[in-house]
């Protein structure tokens, strides 16, 4: 009885730091446009609460909110690393697609839907 209490709290501890760390990225990416690094994992945002990321275009500055659970990466990736293979498909030409700036993370979709895939992935 004692140990699942314990284990009950530990839980909740961990939540809440992870949330407190997500959410401190967050508000530095926001505010300040960085530094990226270092950033917290998908898993500690997840397990925060913070199951999106806003990005924008660096061209054409069209804004999304991304589902971090449906992004194919490892749970233990960090945030930053995602940067680099997520592109802008309302811009893209046959040739180059313009990369995208990480914004924030937040609890719930903030902008319109927009359909995003993975850049592998043919449309």
């Amino acid at each position: 009885m004692c140990a699942e209490i314990r284990a009950r709290g530990a839980r909740k501890a961990a939540r809440e730091a992870d949330r407190a760390e997500a959410h401190a990225w967050s508000v530095r990416m926001e505010g300040y446009g960085g530094p990226a690094q270092p950033s917290p994992t998908i898993r500690q945002c997840l397990n925060g609460g913070l199951g999106w990321l806003e990005v924008e275009c660096s061209r054409c500055k069209t804004r999304a909110s991304l589902p971090l659970d449906a992004i194919r990466r490892l749970r233990d990736t960090p945030i930053w690393k995602l940067e680099a293979s997520l592109k802008c498909r309302s811009c893209r030409t046959r040739r180059h697609a313009p990369p995208v700036r990480m914004i924030k993370l937040a609890e719930a979709r903030q902008i319109t839907p927009y359909k995003w895939v993975h850049p592998d992935e043919e449309r």
